[in-house]
């Protein structure tokens, strides 16, 4: 089985779930395998927000009870270097990256030194823009993580998608536009982003230009209302575009 293909599955099992805890059970399921044994899903509270509201803030969690707790009660979130991290990109990263860009300072190394001592040692984060507006930031843990450059994009994929069908499930209604047409072309375009072609990649396999690849996958990315590759293509597989 290729490497799309069982994406395509991992999908599937996400899509059947039918309460964002089993989303979140499921999600794990495919990513223990990597090392990412615990995942924390939300928006970020604005800094200072008292810490009886920042759990509101939560869509999906598994991380340590006790570890929960103490990020809460301490307002880790306003001293979080991934956190940090995250509200500079909008593409996914190893934490690890975090405290390579970021200021360690005494309060930030506080963060990592207790999330060390849960087991939580290194894992991957993305911020997700939904249709509304809002940032929903996604990290993933574990004690010894290791992804190949693939195993990375498939990862961020499948936990988009998750993130989404979990926030489908929490609303009870989708908020998505309802009727999206993509054209032949900007299909193709996402089906190859969907296996990590790059723009100039697609123009050669479809023999057209790069700028017209971009085009294409800009004008799907719109339609779909995502801001990156990733969320077009996971929007594009829930829809039933790509298979």
């Amino acid at each position: 089985m290729s490497q799309f293909d069982r994406t395509l599955e991992f999908i599937d099992q996400l899509q059947h779930a039918a309460t964002a805890a089993a989303v979140c059970e499921r999600l794990l399921g495919i990513t223990a395998d990597f090392g990412l044994t615990a995942l924390m899903a939300g928006t970020v509270p604005q800094p200072g927000t008292p810490a009886g509201q920042q759990k509101q803030h939560v869509l999906l969690c598994d991380w340590p009870g006790e570890w929960l707790e103490r990020y809460v009660a301490r307002n880790y979130v306003d001293h979080d270097p991934v956190v940090s991290h995250m509200k500079q990109l909008q593409a996914p990263f190893q934490w690890r990256e975090a405290s390579q860009s970021i200021r360690i300072d005494k309060s930030s190394g506080e963060v990592m030194g207790d999330a060390g001592a849960f087991k939580l040692r290194d894992g991957l984060a993305f911020p997700l823009v939904t249709l509304d507006g809002q940032i929903v930031m996604v990290s993933l843990g574990g004690e010894a993580v290791e992804l190949s450059a693939a195993e990375f994009g498939q990862v961020s994929l499948v936990s988009t998608y998750a993130v989404g069908r979990a926030m489908q499930l929490h609303t009870m209604a989708s908020k998505s536009i309802d009727h999206i047409v993509l054209t032949p072309r900007e299909r193709e375009c996402l089906q190859w982003a969907a296996v990590g072609k790059s723009e100039w990649e697609i123009s050669q396999i479809l023999g057209i230009s790069e700028h017209t690849s971009e085009k294409h996958l800009l004008n799907a990315k719109s339609k779909l209302g995502a801001v990156n590759r990733v969320q077009a293509v996971a929007e594009a597989i829930r829809r039933g575009y790509i298979s």
